[in-house]
């Protein structure tokens, strides 16, 4: 019986030690979530201009231009320096052409559907400064074939 007894208090134990954590893990995502936003708040992009784009494009900051357009649409016309990762490509793991989750990434595609959603996809793999402006058919700025 009291082999019994302290199985039962063991158990009881590390019940009462579960549901405290969980609490705590419950307390934190409310917490997060006090603003309205859920927990995306961790998980965005942010939007700019593709005159602020221009302008981050002239600083010497390490940044990098993605274009997440098809192969073809690319070689019809893209920004210069921009690198190529179609959307479609983007699924659950980062990239190999974007080795640095703090790296500055300008992300554009034709019309800015595309590059939304792919930003959204990088966010949520943990990417920290990720910049979306956009469509190219809206681009004023040089243009490269």
């Amino acid at each position: 019986m009291a082999g019994s007894r302290r199985i039962k208090a063991a158990v009881a134990a590390v019940l009462a030690l579960a549901l405290i954590l969980a609490a705590g893990c419950a307390k934190d995502s409310t917490e997060n979530m006090a603003d309205g936003n859920s927990m995306e708040k961790h998980f965005e992009y942010k939007q700019i201009t593709q005159e602020e784009a221009k302008k981050m494009m002239a600083q010497n900051d390490g940044h990098v231009i993605v274009d997440v357009r098809r192969q073809d649409e690319y070689d019809s016309g893209h920004i210069p320096g921009a690198i190529l990762i179609p959307n479609e490509s983007i699924g659950t793991a980062s990239p190999k052409e974007l080795p640095d989750h703090d790296q500055i990434i300008l992300i554009y595609c034709r019309s800015g559907n595309r590059s939304k959603d792919a930003a959204q996809k990088l966010a949520y793999m943990g990417y920290s400064r990720i910049y979306e402006f956009g469509g190219i058919i809206d681009w004023t700025g040089e243009i490269e074939k």
